[in-house]
Parts: C-alpha cells; sequence; structure tokens
C-alpha cells in the first residue's frame, strides 16, 4: 500500500490522501494508481494534487463532486512495482522484507518478518516466531540481508 483515500476537500470532488512516500508529496509522482473498489480493481489518473497545509490533495480523473469522492474515502492506493526507482545495492523497499526467515548470530530461527515500523530515530522490523521480536533494523543489529536466500541474519538474542 502506497496511501489512502482518506476524506473530501472542496467541492468539486477533491480528495485528501494519506501518503506513505517520502516526502509525503511524492505520492502525486507516481502514476497510475490502482485502487480496489468493490472487489474490482481500477486504474486512477490523476489530473491534479499539490500539499495543503498538513495534508495531500487530488483531483482524480472521473471524480467530479463530492458524492463520487465520498464513495472512494477509505480505499488504498497502490502502484505497480516497476513503477519505483532502482534502489542502490545494500538497500530494499519493505516489501520485499516481508516474509524473510530471520535467524540470529547463534543460529537461532527468530520468525519471519511480519512489517516494518518508523520509530522516528529508526526503522524495526517485527519478526513473527514463537515470540514476537522488535529488531531495530540498524547496524549493529541487522547483520546481513539475502533477498535471494530468503534470509536475514540479526543480532539479537532469541529470549529479547
Amino acid at each position: 500500500m502506497f496511501g489512502k483515500i482518506n476524506g473530501l476537500f472542496g467541492v468539486k470532488g477533491w480528495v485528501k490522501i494519506f501518503s506513505h512516500t517520502e516526502p509525503r508529496k511524492n505520492i502525486l509522482s507516481y502514476q497510475p494508481w490502482h485502487v480496489q473498489i468493490a472487489g474490482k480493481w481500477k486504474t486512477i489518473e490523476i489530473i491534479n494534487g499539490r500539499e495543503q497545509g498538513k495534508t495531500i490533495v487530488a483531483q482524480l480523473k472521473g471524480v467530479d463532486n463530492p458524492e463520487q469522492a465520498e464513495k472512494i474515502i477509505g480505499v488504498d492506493i497502490y502502484i505497480e512495482k516497476s513503477q519505483l526507482p532502482e534502489l542502490k545495492d545494500g538497500t530494499h523497499y519493505w516489501e520485499d522484507l516481508i516474509g524473510l526467515e530471520v535467524i540470529n548470530t547463534e543460529g537461532v530461527y527468530l520468525g519471519r518478518v511480519d512489517s516494518l515500523v518508523d520509530t522516528g530515530s529508526n526503522h524495526v522490523i517485527i519478526v513473527n516466531g514463537r515470540v514476537e521480536h522488535w529488531v531495530p533494523y540498524i547496524e549493529p543489529y541487522l547483520v546481513s540481508v539475502d533477498i535471494d536466500k530468503q534470509k536475514i541474519i540479526v543480532d539479537w538474542d532469541e529470549d529479547f
């Protein structure tokens, strides 16, 4: 999920957007968006968009009034992975880490990556196994990530 349509803006069908991009306004540079409405995938084009105070607002093709816009409030925004820029070696998109096995430096299986959280000071991988582990996604705790082998090695005690 790249963002969410989370409110109405004005009388011409504009919508408020919650963005997971950094900076937030970058969500407007990815086109088209894909949304699922009533179980069916649709492609949405952005006609116009901008920062409006602390939020992002957008005018979407085919959404011309508040009544139409209200029907898509709460809809998650997705894009094609091919729309994302190539990353430098050693960096990964969060989506690529979900489901990877997490093993500590002693060879103990801790579980699989369920999700990631941005705490403000660093990212944390949430590992679900016998117990839930919140492992900082930074050195010295992060030892290695091997996407091909679907494995992350961490310096993390199994009882912590």
